[in-house]
């Protein structure tokens, strides 16, 4: 049980590939933790391997939560994994546990420690409708334009191929006759931003070219272990290509492999340069929004000072 020595809660932030799942495990043995999924890619159903979620016999008899519990055809948000997550923390600390978050999106972390503004219900009928346009229209441009006509300061903010916020910035307005910037601009908070605001925060950095290696190791055990079949499901499903499951790393490259379109060596190679890609945006948010964090380079380290900390608390109590 959780004595008061022990932290209302713990998160662990990094790149992907850093070992960030090994690190919350240990410390989750360490303090009765429950590990809580921050990852935007591990919250889908579908997306065991190419997402890199832990399996089963990884978990080591600790609790993991928020992990493939979401249908990759659902339109999925940062303020729903924040409902989910606030939740999740309160439930873990009632039941006298730690929880331990753990993962790569920084949104998501950003999103707990300062509070995201309380956004307006968008009818089905509105998101349907939006839908449908989308489909009609084709091109991302095309929507873009719709936003400029309605919503110019909001359009002059986003990418003519965002199409996933062009849409969302229609239906907010459309559902409320306001801009989304008028939204984000309310004060109210989706939730008390004090819920983890003495938690203690972590993040596992490890040096570049360590970080691309364990990658590249990772991407070949990935195919072996049935990728390439994951990315084919997903394709299968007959998902609208714009969601955000859909854009997963493997999923279009493995699946053009399948369908003749290139090499499985070629799709390897993609595949191994976007997630090198997405780890180095990963490693300039870290750098940008979490320089207050303790960074340390090895799980080691990180499980030390975790490790110490504990002991100065013990004392100190």
């Amino acid at each position: 049980m959780m004595t008061h020595s022990i932290p209302d809660a713990v998160l662990i932030a990094g790149p992907t590939a850093s070992g960030k799942s090994s690190l919350a495990l240990r410390i989750a043995q360490m303090v009765d933790g429950v590990i809580v999924n921050a990852d935007s890619m591990q919250i889908y159903d579908g997306l065991q391997i190419l997402s890199a979620r832990p399996f089963e016999e990884e978990m080591s008899g600790v609790e993991h939560r928020l992990y493939g519990y979401v249908d990759p055809g659902e339109r999925f948000s940062v303020g729903r994994w924040l409902d989910d997550a606030v939740a999740q923390i309160k439930d873990i600390r009632t039941s006298g546990r730690c929880p331990i978050l753990v993962g790569g999106t920084g949104l998501y972390f950003k999103a707990l420690l300062q509070g995201l503004n309380d956004m307006p219900d968008v009818p089905a009928e509105i998101r349907e409708y939006w839908k449908v346009e989308q489909e009609r229209l084709g091109e991302a441009e095309a929507l873009h334009e719709l936003l400029t006509e309605r919503d110019p300061d909001m359009a002059a903010i986003l990418k003519p191929g965002d199409t996933q916020r062009i849409l969302r910035a229609l239906e907010i307005y459309d559902a409320t006759g306001k801009s989304l910037l008028y939204w984000q601009a309310q004060s109210a908070m989706r939730h008390d931003v004090n819920v983890v605001q003495d938690a203690w925060r972590l993040v596992l950095c490890p040096p570049r070219e360590v970080v691309y290696k364990k990658i590249e190791d990772r991407f070949d055990q990935m195919v072996e272990l049935g990728g390439i079949d994951e990315a084919n499901h997903m394709c299968a499903l007959g998902i609208d290509p714009i969601l955000p499951a859909m854009k997963a790393i493997g999923v279009e490259h493995l699946s053009n492999h399948s369908k003749g379109k290139m090499t499985l060596d070629e799709a390897i190679t993609l595949c191994k340069r976007d997630t090198r890609r997405y780890a180095k945006r990963q490693m300039t948010w870290i750098r940008n929004q979490m320089g207050d964090w303790p960074v340390f380079e090895t799980a080691n380290a990180a499980f030390a000072h975790f490790e110490a900390r504990m002991q100065q608390n013990r004392r100190g109590n």
